[in-house]
């Protein structure tokens, strides 16, 4: 190779063997989560190149997007359960016909 060093050599076939495509978690594919777990603020793109900001939750070292709604909700739910802890999110829907329904638990 010209120009540069090659190291840990692959080739086409075997990267695309192992290819995996990016999947987008959301908290509804937790079977709960707690309240405490850490959150962090995200950055991306849609498909016309526009920024825009998300959060995720971080569950053993793996991110899951939280949607503004969910967020909406759990404030709601904490204003009746000020000590809530724990919450099961379910997803139904898929794309803009997507909604949440967020389940406190004791």
């Amino acid at each position: 190779m010209k120009g540069g060093k090659q190291t840990n050599m692959e080739n086409l076939r075997e990267s695309a063997k192992a290819y995996e495509s990016m999947k987008t978690l959301t908290i509804s594919e937790l079977d709960s989560v707690n309240l405490d777990s850490p959150i962090e603020n995200r950055e991306g793109q849609d498909k016309e190149g526009k920024n825009f900001k998300y959060k995720v939750v971080l569950v053993k070292g793996v991110e899951y997007r939280v949607p503004a709604s969910v967020l909406k909700d759990i404030k709601t739910i904490m204003t009746a359960k000020p000590k809530l802890k724990t919450v099961k999110v379910i997803k139904e829907g898929e794309g803009m016909g997507t909604s949440y329904t967020v389940i406190p638990l004791e």
